[in-house]
């Protein structure tokens, strides 16, 4: 046996270990650079926030370790329980958690805090990679999609009850998952279409605007109007392209799909109006440049590109850059990190960072690609997603393309549960990798 586990540490993907380890201590060294006091330069002062990131990286290290001496069979056979485990604390956390900047989300311990949510995806694709692998689901009939969507969506709506809007995003990357494996396509086009939709809605269903044509009229006017030229011109391409058997199931089509455009608008418009916090729909004005209420409700959102762009192409320098150093981005060491990087190592720098997250996905997928268990291949994917996904959403919040969610960036960000979230997320992967050519469902 331990012949065997020999062999298995010798086939593990060390370079991608590496990567993750680049990422993890250059991470650190931009912490220190945005969280730095001049009081407290010793870089391993435990009262300081690169202190503590510290020891959350010798803890995430022995994590990464232990899950490399796990045997892979062990995440297969107890994927259910390990699920059910974090679904558990997201509900213990709605109960006795302590609440941090308006959310029940933190179990507190001492001077830390433990966010089950940075944890529960990892259960997530566990069940769902086990579900695919042990019934050859296909995503072909509704059950198997609405199993899928039960696995996702229950631990994702306990996080939205806390509420934390940001962390139920990145449940959304398990679709390209679920895609792999045989999900339709139109699901993709479709979810980009409501997307756009739900911005035009956003757009137009608050208050009024001044539209050529129109003149200044209330938003939900122009809305129907849109939705009527596009029905109209639905029907045009049905008449002259479309044979004439299929024209009356397509009429049809339009009509049912035209109306549950206009309901999906006026349900995004009440939503946002009426059912989101205050904070979380300033967010989702300001990334779309529409005026808001609150004076310096954007302040975070300017900060961070006026950030960004005082780097240039080569950077101010480690430690060296003034909105860096001078705080000009509050608490710019968790989610706004990157704006740390692009000022202080500029384009260059930060072409480095994102090359080296992209070629991490890429290897992922090309190793879950190669695996000879579906249940390995899918928690693979399961693994580029969800790093795909806090990627794009962390680096597009910080150049203004996407709201201020409070999403980390991978092994980047300071925070404990981040970081060891996402270490066993990655090394789980990597041990059942290191087991490939042991084949088990």
């Amino acid at each position: 046996m331990k012949n065997q586990q020999n062999i298995t540490l010798t086939r593990v993907d060390w370079t991608t270990v590496s990567i993750y380890i680049f990422l993890v201590l250059f991470g650190w060294m931009n912490i220190y650079s945005a969280a730095y006091d001049a009081s407290h330069p010793f870089i391993f002062d435990f009262s300081k926030e690169y202190g503590r990131q510290f020891l959350f990286i010798l803890i995430s290290f022995f994590l990464a370790l232990v899950m490399l001496y796990m045997e892979g069979d062990f995440f297969n056979k107890l994927a259910l329980f390990i699920y059910g485990f974090f679904v558990l604390l997201l509900a213990l956390v709605l109960v006795v958690g302590k609440e941090v900047n308006g959310a029940k989300a933190w179990f507190g311990v001492g001077s830390f805090g433990i966010q089950p949510s940075e944890f529960s995806k990892i259960g997530v694709g566990l069940l769902l990679s086990k579900y695919i692998s042990s019934t050859g689901a296909k995503f072909k009939n509704w059950k198997t999609r609405l199993v899928a969507a039960g696995i996702i969506g229950f631990p994702a709506l306990l996080i939205l009850i806390q509420p934390d809007v940001g962390s139920v995003l990145t449940f959304v990357a398990f679709i390209f998952v679920m895609y792999r494996e045989g999900l339709s396509g139109n699901v993709l086009i479709i979810g980009l279409g409501a997307i756009v939709f739900g911005v035009l809605s956003i757009v137009s269903g608050a208050g009024t605007i001044d539209f050529p044509f129109f003149g200044e009229q209330n938003g939900i006017y122009l809305l129907v109007v849109i939705v009527t030229i596009l029905a109209i011109l639905g029907i045009v391409f049905v008449r002259n392209f479309i044979v004439p058997r299929n024209r009356k199931l397509l009429y049809w089509i339009i009509a049912v799909s035209t109306v549950a455009s206009l309901l999906f608008s006026l349900s995004v418009s009440y939503i946002v109006e009426n059912v989101l916090e205050s904070h979380h729909r300033e967010r989702i004005y300001v990334m779309l440049s529409m005026p808001v209420e609150r004076e310096g409700a954007d302040y975070n959102s300017q900060m961070a590109k006026i950030t960004v762009g005082s780097g240039g192409v080569f950077g101010q320098g480690y430690l060296q850059g003034p909105m860096t150093q001078n705080n000009y981005v509050p608490e710019q060491w968790t989610d706004f990190i990157f704006s740390a990087v692009a000022e202080e190592w500029g384009f260059f720098g930060s072409l480095v960072l994102i090359g080296t997250f992209v070629l991490l996905i890429i290897r992922i997928i090309n190793m879950a690609e190669r695996q000879r268990s579906q249940f390995s291949r899918v928690y693979g994917y399961c693994v580029a997603s969800i790093f795909f996904m806090h990627l794009l959403i962390n680096v597009g919040m910080v150049i203004g393309l996407a709201p201020i969610i409070g999403i980390p960036l991978p092994f980047f960000s300071y925070g404990g549960s981040s970081l060891m979230g996402f270490t066993l997320l990655l090394f789980i992967f990597l041990r059942l990798d290191a087991e490939r050519l042991n084949i088990f469902r």
